[in-house]
């Protein structure tokens, strides 16, 4: 059987991070933490776990892709014949059958990853959650790119120089372009993979966590061009058109001509209309596609006030830092 390593990767994740951690162990030895500057005992957590630890230098910019790396790095030190590894948020738990069926949809050797059904684990604790388990839900097949919980090939992983760690947001999309590049398939399969604990029960978390996918749009697809990332660039176009232009104009026209001003909004209504109608997320009630309808619409606000806050940082030349949505929870 080929060899793998589960690399886990955290940020302050507190209770959940032993969760994680002990999901990982009931599927190998072969684990590394990667730690990046938690204040909330998570290094000392991972140690009392017999766990492999790197921690990362708090001089240099914490990203996620940077953190994979790292983990990935190691992982290959401790057993140089790995194939495959695990990459796992510290906010997850692994299901216990996951790796094994991964396993088996790697055994074509062109497939360099394999990602399953992430669900949230509190997704009725409140609409946010819920709005997180719809978006995991994505069609099975072969895809253009995995979330950040993926079974990867290391010959694959390695071939393309890995995440770019200057990537603070939307890193996976970014390698899987280079990837499937190179001729490697990415696969979603029907299999679940692991519980995810978002713990956002705020609107100004959920909104947060907009615009850090809106940063994630604009980087993308500046960095590669609409071509290559068609279905991003299809995303940012929408989330400027009705989250940033259509926003300005009614404010613009509102005090001259309010009736055109307020057609604005039927437009925003008949798009969550739309959204509703369409074969998304049609697994789920009909209480939580309103829901999920209207999500995506109010979330081309903070996609657009993303896309826009990359673009300024890089007209300024500032370099992109993390945009976190989570509280700190302590152990």
């Amino acid at each position: 059987m080929a060899s793998s390593a589960i690399i886990v990767i955290g940020r302050n994740e507190g209770e959940r991070l032993e969760v994680c951690l002990e999901s990982a162990r009931r599927c190998t030895e072969d684990i590394v933490y990667v730690d990046s500057g938690s204040t909330d005992g998570s290094v000392g957590l991972a140690k009392g776990l017999s766990v492999q630890v790197v921690e990362l230098d708090p001089a240099l910019p914490f990203s996620a892709a940077r953190a994979r790396n790292a983990g990935f790095d190691r992982a290959l030190e401790l057993s140089p014949q790995v194939e495959f590894v695990q990459f796992v948020d510290g906010d997850c738990e692994l299901d216990l059958a996951w790796m094994e069926a991964a396993r088996q949809a790697a055994e074509d050797s062109k497939v360099a990853v394999v990602c399953g059904r992430r669900r949230e684990r509190y997704a009725d604790s409140s609409i946010y959650n819920l709005l997180c388990d719809m978006e995991w839900a994505t069609p099975i097949g072969e895809t253009d790119s995995c979330g950040g919980d993926s079974f990867v090939r290391a010959k694959a992983f390695s071939q393309v120089g890995g995440f770019d760690p200057a990537v603070v947001a939307g890193e996976e999309f970014d390698l899987c372009i280079r990837l499937r590049e190179e001729g490697w398939r990415i696969l979603r399969i029907d299999a679940e993979m692991t519980l995810h604990d978002a713990n956002m029960h705020r609107f100004s978390q959920w909104w947060t966590r907009m615009v850090r996918a809106g940063h994630a749009y604009a980087e993308g697809v500046i960095r590669y061009g609409v071509r290559r990332h068609r279905r991003i660039a299809r995303a940012l176009r929408s989330a400027v058109l009705w989250g940033g232009i259509l926003p300005v104009l009614f404010v613009a026209l509102l005090p001259w001509a309010p009736g055109i001003a307020v057609g604005l909004w039927v437009g925003w209504l008949l798009l969550g209309v739309r959204i509703y109608r369409s074969d998304a997320k049609r697994e789920f009630s009909s209480r939580d596609r309103i829901i999920y309808s209207a999500g995506t619409v109010l979330a081309n606000v903070p996609l657009s006030l993303g896309a826009a806050l990359f673009v300024v940082r890089k007209l300024m030349r500032k370099p992109s830092a993390l945009i976190e949505y989570k509280d700190s929870p302590s152990v």
